[in-house]
Parts: C-alpha cells; sequence; structure tokens
C-alpha cells in the first residue's frame, strides 16, 4: 500500500523537469482521486491508496508527465475565484487574463447598467468574472467555436450568472449595429512560427495563432472597436509580451485616445487599453447610413 505522504513525494519528483508548480500539480492529481481537497491531505499524510486509487492516479499522472495541463486532466479550473469547467475545446484560463477584469472594472466604476462584449470568450472567463462583479451589466460573450460557447453556458449555468448572452460568430459580426461601453478580448495572438507553440500542443491551436507575426486577430478586434464603442468606451486586450508596442499603434491608428499598456504581476507587458473619445467613432459606411 502507498501513503499520500509517499504518493505525494514520488509525483513531486516526477513532475519537476516539467512543471514550475510540481509540488501544486501532485496535490490537485492526488486530490482528484481521492475525491478530497489539498487540505485533507495534509491533514491525513499517513492515508494509504487502495489499488483501484493507485491505478487512476498512475493514469492521471501520465497525463501531466506527457506535458498535458492539469486544467484538462481534472476538467476544472479557477478563475477569478470561480471554478470553470474546462474542456480541450478552449483555452486554459491564466492568472495574468484577470489583469483584463480588473482594468474593465475599474473603467466602468462609475457607468450604470453597462453594456460590455467579449470576444473570443472561450470558457468564458472574463465575461463570467465581469458578470458576477457587476450584477447590473449586460455582458455579450461572442465566440466563433460553437464547442467553446457550450462550454461557456455551462459554465454560466453552474455559477447561476443569467446577465451574459452568449453568440456564435467571428468577432463583431454577431453584434454589428449595436454600441458597448467596454470591450474586451483575450484573443489568439501567437506567431506561426513561435517556438512556445510546442508547449502547447493540448490547447486549440485556433484560439492561439494569428497568423505569420500573431497580430491578425488583435488588429480585427482593434480595428473593428471602432465601429463598436460608445463615446468614452474603452477596449481593453491581452497580448504577448513583446506585442505592446504595436498593439498600441493598433488602437492609435483605429481612433482609440489614452491608450496604455499595462504590465501583469511578472512585469511583462500583458494588456493594451485605449479609449473611444467624447466623438463616437464612425466608419464612412456606418456615417452615410445615419444620413
Amino acid at each position: 500500500m502507498t501513503s499520500t505522504a509517499d504518493a505525494l513525494a514520488s509525483l513531486r519528483q516526477r513532475f519537476a523537469t516539467i512543471s514550475a508548480t510540481a509540488a501544486l500539480d501532485a496535490e490537485i492529481l492526488l486530490a482528484q482521486v481521492l475525491g478530497t481537497n489539498r487540505a485533507a491531505l495534509a491533514a491525513r499524510p499517513g492515508r494509504t491508496l487502495a489499488p483501484s486509487q493507485a491505478e487512476m492516479l498512475e493514469t492521471l499522472a501520465s497525463r501531466r508527465a506527457a506535458g498535458e495541463p492539469i486544467a484538462y486532466i481534472t476538467g476544472r479550473r479557477e478563475f477569478w475565484s470561480l471554478e470553470l469547467e474546462v474542456t480541450r475545446d478552449v483555452l486554459v484560463p491564466r492568472p495574468e487574463t484577470e489583469l483584463v477584469v480588473e482594468l474593465a472594472l475599474a473603467g466602468l466604476a462609475r457607468v450604470s447598467r453597462p453594456a460590455v462584449l467579449d470576444l473570443g470568450t472561450g470558457s468564458g472567463a472574463i465575461a463570467l468574472a465581469l458578470a458576477r462583479e457587476r450584477d447590473d451589466a449586460v455582458v455579450t460573450a461572442v465566440d466563433a467555436s460553437a464547442a467553446a460557447l457550450a462550454v461557456a453556458g455551462r459554465n454560466a449555468g453552474k455559477l447561476g450568472i443569467g446577465n451574459v448572452r452568449f453568440l456564435h460568430g467571428s468577432w463583431y459580426e454577431p453584434v454589428a449595429g449595436r454600441r458597448f461601453d467596454a470591450i474586451v478580448s483575450n484573443p489568439p495572438y501567437v506567431a506561426e512560427d513561435d517556438p512556445a507553440l510546442a508547449s502547447l500542443t493540448h490547447e486549440p491551436r485556433a484560439a492561439l495563432v494569428a497568423g505569420q507575426n500573431g497580430l491578425g486577430a488583435l488588429a480585427e478586434v482593434c480595428d473593428g472597436a471602432r465601429h463598436c464603442l460608445r463615446p468614452g468606451g474603452s477596449l481593453i486586450v491581452e497580448h504577448g509580451a513583446s506585442q505592446g508596442a504595436a498593439v498600441r499603434e493598433l488602437m492609435s491608428n483605429a481612433g482609440l485616445i489614452e491608450v496604455r499598456t499595462h504590465r501583469d504581476l511578472a512585469a511583462q507587458e500583458r494588456v493594451t487599453a485605449g479609449t473611444a473619445p467624447p466623438q463616437a467613432l464612425e466608419s464612412p459606411l456606418s456615417q452615410e447610413s445615419t444620413q
């Protein structure tokens, strides 16, 4: 028989070369097998695993050792204190993305019943976090993947969050003609030849890669904001650590003002925000349609 203490020690050693959070990974997988939580593991270090539990743990550990993210193995991930269902149809929500939520909430602090648009919602992480914090908000979440929207919809249902509407489509297409107080997005921003893709093989490529330089989706999101932001509204996007300058240029070219890049907890440029000027941004087509 194997004790929980021995199992954890073995897993930590096994994961040490493939994970920066080997100890945490070990605890999460063992708690999953035992149907308990991490605190309970510490309380009973001498507990022994039944043969069936040891076999299940080995199966999960082999998947982790092969590089599969913990979130896909357990089927869940915490984001903004919300426990979200996660499948291979969506990206694993990451801590740095919470900066998007923080900035959006700060920008909406004085806006009553704000209309918010989340582009490329995936698991619904950003949309649901904003909707939970602002129950007076009307949040619209868009994704081109029907499978991803299904995951996001289930997360909304499990969390009892009812002020989010999920729409299927590409970027701004499902909300043409509508205006929002804030547009948020964590779009694909990895270049096609980025070496980092080698460690992301388990995640949906369409949610990661955006053209040869990684700026394709960001360009669409920034340019389209001119048609969908209300005067004074904000666009807030996550991007790669080396893309801050390029995204600032994209936003400025789109007519946004007060463009600024914010750093994450690792001091990397991670999120850029811009504001629509007091006069609503319009395209020539939009202007003709109002005459």
